[in-house]
């Protein structure tokens, strides 16, 4: 019983720092010239990288949004899955974990969609998609099992 919680939880943290890493890395998509994300734009010039902000539009930050809340929802996620080892009583499942962090899950999904169906307005043609947008879609399906994983799972003795 002890090696399955420990996988569970050592699978709801990996989705937690491809989470993180995809949110807060630079490298959503790429050029030979750059790299572009979430938070900023930079290009290589003859004086080295030169950062600028994000795009202002809506879709962005919505993808900002969605990225941030599934962080929360997935911290969330694992700080109730703690409470309730200690809490739940004995053949309770972990309905609430397990609806957080499938709540995360689909936020990670919808900002991912965003991207891909906004992004080439945005970003040039001959840009590729970076590790940071495939480290967010590796994410979704890891956060999506261990919250079914949470959904199904019964706490014994």
């Amino acid at each position: 019983m002890l090696i399955l919680l420990l996988g569970i939880v050592f699978l709801h943290i990996a989705a937690l720092v491809l989470l993180f890493v995809s949110t807060i890395v630079s490298v959503w998509t790429t050029a030979e010239d750059g790299t572009a994300d979430l938070w900023k734009n930079c290009t290589l010039d003859a004086m080295g990288y030169v950062c600028s902000g994000a795009s202002t539009g809506e879709w962005i930050q919505a993808v900002q949004a969605v990225m941030i809340l599934s962080i929360i929802f997935s911290c969330l996620s694992l700080f109730l899955f703690f409470c309730q080892l200690f809490t739940l009583q004995k053949g309770g499942r972990f309905f609430l974990t397990g609806a957080f962090q499938i709540i995360a899950s689909l936020f990670v999904m919808s900002g991912a969609i965003i991207y891909t169906v906004m992004s080439p307005g945005w970003v040039p043609k001959d840009n590729t998609f970076g590790y940071s947008y495939i480290l967010a879609w590796v994410a979704f399906p890891l956060a999506l099992i261990s919250g079914l994983i949470y959904v199904i799972l019964r706490k014994r003795e």
